[in-house]
């Protein structure tokens, strides 16, 4: 589990494909402090630590990863979101987040506003894919609040803190991100669709 809060940014250094795995390679300064076995996000992907070497450390991405993620649009020297998983007994900052992309979503407009930015992203519509106004997201691993919902597109606002720390200072018309709905949000409308 994880709460959307970006500790750093960490870059590609290698990535190498297996059979229908992707092996990447994370130079970032969190690696001395990373254990064989431990779950971090990348860009809200949750995946294991297999090798670490240095300041550099090694996650394996399976096809079905591959799939529902931007992790395969990824070249080396490409920066990701990363975030260790939560610790039990501190405060939860963002909100409830899995590590479980739903799907990817496309930016289709940014908007500079007085000193932040105005990020929209359309997504293919699902049943229990879905926002609401003031509601969570996670974008590529940033847990923020919806500040427009629509059927199959959102709005977040960003702070200057948030653009400067994390890939939204990358982000351009076009560019894809991973997409965690709200877990509780998700359950909900799974349960209203079984009635």
């Amino acid at each position: 589990m994880f709460t959307g809060i970006i500790e750093t940014l960490g870059k590609i250094t290698n990535l190498q494909q297996e059979g229908s795995n992707l092996h990447l390679t994370i130079s970032t300064q969190l690696a001395s402090e990373l254990k064989i076995d431990q779950s971090v996000a990348h860009n809200g992907v949750c995946l294991t630590v297999v090798g670490i070497e240095g300041d550099s450390y090694v996650v394996t991405a399976v096809e079905e990863t591959l799939l529902k993620s931007n992790l395969n649009d990824l070249k080396t020297g490409d920066l990701v979101n990363l975030e260790r998983a939560m610790i039990l007994g501190t405060r939860l900052d963002g909100h409830i987040v899995q590590g479980h992309v739903d799907t990817t979503g496309t930016c289709t407009k940014i908007e500079q506003k007085d000193g932040s930015w105005y990020f929209t992203f359309n997504y293919p519509a699902k049943p229990n894919d879905i926002t609401i106004e003031k509601g969570s997201i996670t974008v590529d691993g940033v847990s923020l609040t919806v500040v427009n919902s629509e059927e199959s597109s959102f709005s977040v606002a960003i702070i200057p803190y948030t653009y400067e720390h994390t890939r939204f200072k990358e982000y351009e018309v076009g560019s894809r991100v991973n997409l965690e709905f709200d877990v509780i949000g998700k359950y909900v409308a799974r349960l209203l669709s079984n009635r």
